[in-house]
């Protein structure tokens, strides 16, 4: 544990960033898994697409996956809305 005034602010705040962060990107794997067993069930899954399209830009934006990463999920997601 630090004994620093600023670094153990920086603990929490840390802290704190990470659960966000946490969040988000659960969010977005959660919408990813949603939309893929829609798929799966053969139900019209163009809303739960549009839902994980939403949340894979928004954890792009925020930095928490990379911009190739964001844009190579998009598309594996809309091939297999297309099929």
């Amino acid at each position: 544990m630090p004994n620093i005034k600023s670094a153990i602010k920086r603990v929490a705040t840390n802290k704190a960033a990470n659960e966000r962060n946490s969040a988000q990107k659960s969010a977005m794997r959660s919408a990813i898994k949603k939309f893929e067993t829609a798929v799966a069930e053969g139900v019209d899954a163009t809303e739960l697409f549009k839902a994980a399209t939403v949340a894979i830009d928004k954890a792009e934006t925020k930095g928490l996956i990379h911009k190739n990463k964001a844009n190579r999920d998009k598309s594996r997601l809309a091939a297999k809305l297309a099929k």
